[in-house]
């Protein structure tokens, strides 16, 4: 079967449908509101007359494709392009600023690539085993996970851990808009409809980063603080890739694992990936600041997420995120049904899948590469002409996702916030943490307490709920305990 697969990935046809996908992909992602959802979402109509290989190939091309794209507006001008970017852009953007935006989407086309082989791999070996564990998140886990995702807040928080936290608590308190995930009330909405459904996520995102850094910048046009944008191309050196290879590997680890968690996504994967990234490095302070293991992190978690999620779904029938659930769809209607018998039924076409995904991440690499020089001519653009065009991308973008005028209202008022958030120096990275797990913290809270009639033991009697929560707490508290101990340290 896998000769076979591998036969029929390699026809010229097939391999076409895979490149076209990806590029339409990388630039699908790299627009600010075109989300990997909306690509396939999008591709997904042309798709019906075709071969089934070659049109679920093209469509897993835009998927792997958007979500690299995501990383390199997020590292050229703040703005991530994806969700999934927002990590990438805190240091991806720092590095910019220091002149290494060549070194930076060096490294990022380099991970992300590296990111996606490894999930596949790992996807073709282990599936059906790995997809059995994933299906242990329950509500008390995924619940766990989600508390574990916000202590991350202490990682990302910059120079103050206070500012960090309302940062979080405010994303929180936006999270909580709308419909309550049990009762079914409206909750916080003041009477306007277009709020019953909550706030979406991406016109608050491009809001408090693409926006609030348009506003930024347009402020310095009419100030003395200009800012001359140098481009180094100094290239990446092997001595400081093979610093960054166990990260690259760990990232890659945990995208695919937390892939594998329905509903989990790699929103939260990146900063996860980020956060341990800190952890292990020897030089803490370096990151914020324009650390290559900043964007190597992030970049390795959320496309290892793509095969991850991909595990459940081929499986399983379950879909691992928002892109697979339409994957899902695809499949059906050309007439392969995902679940355990897939691999009985359908051999062939799961391993030619499987070879065209490892196709997809190589073509990635190499247009990643060849067009780094091209994407940094952005950075030449002056300013005020860039920024009014950002702001153009970012009312289109906002009003894209529903067709809503509304999401522009939004996008505005988090540009406000965000830009104010800048000039205060409160992060932004925190509101958006706090605004992705806000749902998955309430709604599973709720439904474990539902399981066990109220009874809080669901949360200690569980091993997985055990170790996630006293992680979180450990990551969240390790800041203050090492500042302490420091701090005694050079009192003695």
């Amino acid at each position: 079967m896998l000769i076979e697969g591998l036969m029929n990935a390699l026809q010229w046809q097939v391999i076409l449908m895979i490149l076209v996908g990806s590029a339409i992909g990388i630039s699908i992602g790299s627009l600010p509101g075109l989300t990997a959802v909306m690509g396939v979402a999008l591709i997904l109509p042309v798709t019906f007359g075709m071969d089934p290989v070659a049109g679920i190939l093209l469509l897993i091309g835009v998927y792997f494709g958007a979500v690299y794209g995501g990383s390199l507006t997020a590292i050229l001008i703040n703005t991530p392009g994806t969700p999934s970017s927002a990590a990438t852009a805190i240091d991806g953007y720092a590095l910019t600023k220091k002149g290494d935006a060549h070194k930076a989407l060096t490294v990022s086309t380099l991970s992300s690539t590296i990111g996606g082989i490894l999930s596949v791999i790992v996807l073709i070996f282990i599936a059906p085993q790995m997809a059995a564990f994933a299906l242990k998140f329950s509500a008390p886990e995924s619940f766990a996970l989600a508390v574990f995702g916000l202590s991350i807040i202490s990682s990302i928080a910059g120079n103050s851990l206070i500012k960090g936290l309302i940062a979080g608590m405010l994303g929180l308190m936006v999270a909580t808009i709308g419909l309550d995930p049990i009762g079914g009330f409206a909750r916080f909405t003041g009477g306007n409809e277009n709020l019953i459904n909550g706030v979406d996520l991406v016109p608050v995102m491009i809001g408090l980063f693409a926006a609030a850094e348009a506003f930024t910048s347009i402020g310095d046009l009419f100030s003395a603080k200009r800012t001359k944008v140098v481009i180094e191309k100094t290239k990446l050196k092997w001595e400081e890739f093979r610093i960054l290879i166990i990260t690259i590997l760990r990232s890659a680890g945990i995208g695919t694992f937390i892939g594998m968690i329905p509903g989990a996504g790699g929103d939260i994967t990146a900063f996860v990936a980020y956060n341990e990234a800190k952890r292990f490095s020897k030089d803490k302070s370096e990151f914020g600041k324009g650390a290559l293991k900043g964007v190597a992190a992030p970049e390795a978690a959320n496309n290892s997420v793509t095969g991850g999620a991909m595990i459940p779904l081929l499986t399983l029938g379950i879909p691992g995120d928002a892109v697979t659930a339409v994957l899902l769809g695809a499949l059906m209607v050309q007439g392969i049904q995902p679940g355990p018998m897939l691999f009985e039924t359908n051999g062939s076409i799961v391993y030619t899948l499987f070879v065209g995904m490892l196709i997809a991440n190589i073509f990635i690499l190499i247009l990643g590469l060849l067009g780094i020089r091209l994407f940094t001519k952005i950075l030449l653009i002056p300013k005020s002409v860039l920024m009014p065009i950002i702001l153009v991308l970012c009312t289109v973008g906002a009003y894209a996702i529903n067709n809503n005028f509304f999401d522009v209202i939004v996008m505005l008022i988090a540009g406000v916030v965000g830009y104010f958030m800048k000039r205060y120096d409160y992060p932004v990275s925190p509101v958006i943490l706090g605004f992705i797990l806000g749902p998955m913290l309430e709604s599973n809270l709720s439904r474990s307490l539902v399981m066990s009639q109220g009874d809080y033991s669901i949360f200690y009697t569980r091993p997985i709920t055990i170790v996630l929560l006293s992680l979180a707490v450990l990551t969240l508290f390790a800041p203050l305990l090492k500042k302490k101990v420091t701090k005694l340290k050079e009192d003695n």
